[in-house]
Parts: structure tokens; sequence; C-alpha cells
């Protein structure tokens, strides 16, 4: 039962996530022409579009970082984890997956605390504070955290594991 309500909690939060990334990364997309547009034929652009276009990929990339890490789309090498005998590869993989959870732990800890710290300061082309921005990075690491908490210590699909399409399965 555990493992249906971790495995459904992760079907639901990696779509979520990857959708608000998404939607973060249409409005950077929008931001960016827009600041083109501005530039190139109105003839100036304002300064928040650079700074604004700076802020929404990180945003983008912390939010969607999580369920990528879950669904196996990060670049690393599993070669150790074939090589090693089954009991050496299970302790590698919660190896892996505790290191995970404590990096994204402290990366969430360390990251709200400097984004607290900096509640005085303001940006210069969005004059907003510091924090509003930066609360983007606890908020991406607390999710890689809560991704690899659901997906648990069980090894992370590799190329091999993922189904590849072909030109003749899209035709």
């Amino acid at each position: 039962m555990f493992n249906t309500l971790r495995s459904r909690l992760l079907a639901i939060s990696r779509p979520v996530s990857l959708t608000l990334a998404g939607a973060l990364l249409c409005l950077n997309v929008a931001a960016i022409l827009f600041g083109v547009f501005a530039r190139y034929i109105a003839g100036g652009a304002p300064i928040w579009t650079d700074e604004l276009s700076r802020f929404l990929i990180i945003a983008t990339v912390m939010l969607a970082a999580g369920a990528v890490w879950s669904e196996g789309g990060h670049m690393r090498v599993g070669l150790l984890e074939k090589l090693l005998p089954t009991p050496f590869a299970r302790l590698l993989n919660v190896y892996q997956w505790l290191l995970t959870l404590l990096i994204a732990a402290g990366g969430a800890w360390v990251s709200y605390r400097y984004a607290l710290s900096v509640s005085m300061f303001t940006t210069s082309g969005l004059s907003i504070s510091r924090t509003v921005p930066l609360l983007s990075l606890p908020v991406g690491f607390l999710l890689l955290a809560w991704h690899a908490l659901l997906y648990g210590p069980t090894p992370l699909k590799t190329v091999e594991d993922v189904p590849c399409k072909t030109v003749e399965d899209s035709l």
C-alpha cells in the first residue's frame, strides 16, 4: 500500500512540477521576445526584461530538477551499478539516494536562509525584494528532495530503460 501511495504521489507531482516549469519557460520566452521587440522595433528595451528572464530561467530549472531526476533524465554514468554484484549495487543505490536527499535538503536550507538574508535589498530592474526570485532555489531543492524521497533507493532509469521511438513508430 505504501509503495502504491508513493508511486501515485510521484506520478502526480512530476507532471505538476514539469507543467509549472513549462509555464515559466513560456513566460521567459515571452519576456525575451518582448525585450527583443522593444529593443529593435520600439527603439529601447526596458531593463526589467533581462532581469526577469534571468530569474525565470533559474526558477524553471529548479522546478524541473526533481522531476527530471526521478525520470532518470540527468546525465550520469551508471556503468558501476551494472558491473557490481547485486548486493553492492543495491548499497550503491542507497548511498546515491541518501546523498541526493542530503544535498537537496542542505541546498534547500542554505538557499532559504540566504533568500531571507537579502530581503532588505531590491533588484535593479524589477524593484522587488531579492528574496522573491531567490525563493525559487529552496522550493526547487525541496521538490528535488520530495521527488527523491518518493522515488526511493531504487536504481534510476537509464537510456536503455526508456523506450526509444523510431521514425516508423511516429508514422
